[in-house]
């Protein structure tokens, strides 16, 4: 499993998560079922130790919203 940070950007808002997916394909596929019309771009540089997330408590899938909104610009 891993963990990658995300943008998800609608007309009404811009926000990150981070969510735990088998890869980096199912991540986006998830939030993008999760916010339907939202565009959603992994937020790079990945960090390699953060990545592999072999013992983490959440299940594949989990999405872990910001706590602040990020600026609009």
């Amino acid at each position: 499993m891993i963990r990658v940070s995300v943008e998800i950007c609608s007309e009404a808002s811009r926000f990150g998560a981070t969510v735990f997916a088998e890869g980096i394909e199912q991540a986006l596929s998830v939030v993008s079922a999760l916010y339907p019309g939202a565009e959603v771009t992994v937020l790079f540089p990945i960090d390699p130790e953060a990545f592999f997330a072999r013992y983490s408590p959440y299940v594949p899938g989990t999405i872990l919203l910001a706590t602040e909104e990020l600026e609009a610009g």
